[in-house]
């Protein structure tokens, strides 16, 4: 069977047959045989190709890994967890946002207490995104039902929404810097999520509770894992569902 998602993944990412042979060190008609023929290559293979083609090897190859060995990879993805948010370390944060290299993305209703917490946090974005890293901001628009539900659901109408609305404040200085894109999503949330490269804290959401007091999980990507890919996977969707167009009613 052919391994179109290789194929797929090569072409978006301008990668040849022979620029990939010659980057993990074997015959271009290998590289044709994993394509053609569905063969799985080595794990001494796989890791370099994923990190080349920016995919996960369990996308690329999903009957690569054992589903024993999944859940094995899947205790190790798990580094901590807190019982609520404000128990993670603020320093973890800000540690967070200051070491990626590559991509940081945020999927919240609002997200206020990044802000709050750090005066220099939407300056550090910026640094980030002018160095290459590429940062995607979710917020849920405050005009949307799902939001004051979600404000019924902890008792107190109508505050989700203007939590929104500062934060878009300190966004909006972000808006045409290159590197940085927001968007805002009409989603039921479930989990807020912050992912910095390959670690990820992900707030859990409980119905009746406001988010700084749910649990918060801490996970590292690990290659073969599914974890850390759920929550990634989860982010794409809302994202692929999500406005780049800043609703007139953020505006007073």
């Amino acid at each position: 069977m052919r391994n179109d998602r290789l194929r797929e993944a090569m072409l978006n990412r301008g990668v040849t047959l022979p620029m990939l042979a010659d980057h993990v060190g074997v015959d271009p008609k290998t590289v044709e045989r994993w394509i053609t023929q569905g063969r799985i290559p080595y794990p001494r293979y796989r890791r370099p190709i994923s990190r080349l083609l920016k995919q996960n090897e369990t996308y690329l190859w999903p009957d690569a890994v054992a589903a024993r060995r999944k859940t094995e990879l899947a205790k190790s993805e798990l580094i901590s967890v807190y019982p609520r948010r404000s128990a993670v370390p603020d320093n973890l944060w800000r540690d967070f946002v200051e070491q990626a290299v590559e991509r940081v993305d945020i999927l919240v209703y609002a997200g206020l207490f990044l802000v709050e917490q750090d005066r220099r946090y939407t300056d550090k974005l910026r640094a980030k995104a002018e160095s290459g890293v590429q940062v995607r901001v979710l917020l849920g628009n405050p005009t949307s039902p799902e939001i004051e539900r979600r404000s019924t659901d902890e008792s107190v109408s109508g505050v989700m929404a203007s939590k929104i609305r500062q934060v878009v404040d300190r966004y909006a200085e972000l808006r045409d810097v290159q590197n940085i894109a927001i968007r805002f999503h009409c989603t039921t949330l479930y989990n807020s999520i912050y992912r910095f490269d390959g670690h990820m804290l992900v707030n859990t959401h409980v119905y009746g509770l406001p988010a700084p007091h749910a649990p918060v999980l801490h996970l590292q990507q690990l290659s073969g894992g599914e974890f850390f890919e759920t929550y990634a996977d989860s982010f794409d969707r809302v994202w692929q569902t999500a406005t780049d167009e800043w609703p007139l009613a953020v505006a007073r």
